[in-house]
């Protein structure tokens, strides 16, 4: 089976970083970069004048950017385009931006030491699999973060599933953290995909997530499902 090719772009204000993701995507074929932006302001210019065909499927982000940073960026462009995934190209690791990034809206997180290999993994396993990316150490702070969150109405047992979650959202749930996207669920459960994406919105709302990746972090931080 042919390997399926996409499109990504990257939101990087320093020259050097630039240069060096560019040498790494020259070596995977996989990947299609449709523009290099030098701040958040460009990034959203960029993407206003391209037609919805030829819009990147993943955008890599700095965080730390004049004019525009990356939080603010991918809040924004997530609401103008929220089909495009963004993944966090960073060197920062601290608890707030990861949270703050997710919240934000981005997919994945990986620190910019991460090999080319890392970064074409990333895009597969957040266009392929819709799941949330991230580098070992990012990992490991994203779910002592979540541990420490004020999670509404969590139970003593910590591999027991919130209460106001219905047997229906449950089994949805379990599946999303098993990386599994919204249509491969519906094929799984004889349901539609639209019915799918109303259980997933239920569920975000109920535990006051805004993501994949959040809602992700939390159930294997209070172990819901064990593999």
């Amino acid at each position: 089976m042919q390997d399926m090719k996409f499109s990504i772009a990257l939101t990087e204000d320093n020259s050097i970083n630039r240069n060096t993701f560019f040498q790494k995507i020259q070596t995977m074929d996989q990947l299609k970069l449709v523009f290099v932006a030098n701040n958040g302001k460009q990034c959203l210019e960029e993407l206003k004048g391209l037609p919805e065909s030829r819009l990147p499927q993943v955008i890599f982000m700095d965080l730390e950017m004049p004019e525009m940073n990356g939080i603010e960026t991918i809040r924004v462009a997530k609401s103008l385009h929220p089909a495009i995934h963004f993944i966090v190209l960073t060197v920062f690791d601290e608890e707030e931006k990861i949270f703050e990034a997710i919240r934000a809206g981005a997919s994945g997180y990986l620190l910019k030491h991460e090999p080319a290999q890392v970064l074409q993994e990333a895009v597969t396993n957040v266009m392929e699999y819709g799941g949330a990316p991230m580098s070992p150490a990012v990992a490991r702070k994203a779910l002592l973060l979540m541990s420490r969150a004020n999670l509404p109405d969590m139970p003593e047992d910590k591999n027991t599933v919130p209460s106001m979650i219905t047997s229906r959202e449950e089994e949805i749930l379990e599946y999303m953290v098993k990386g599994w996207d919204a249509k491969r669920i519906g094929v799984e459960l004889n349901i539609s995909v639209l019915t799918v994406r109303k259980h997933i919105a239920n569920v975000y709302e109920k535990l006051h997530v805004q993501s994949k990746a959040e809602v992700i972090s939390m159930a294997h931080q209070q172990n819901w499902f064990r593999s």
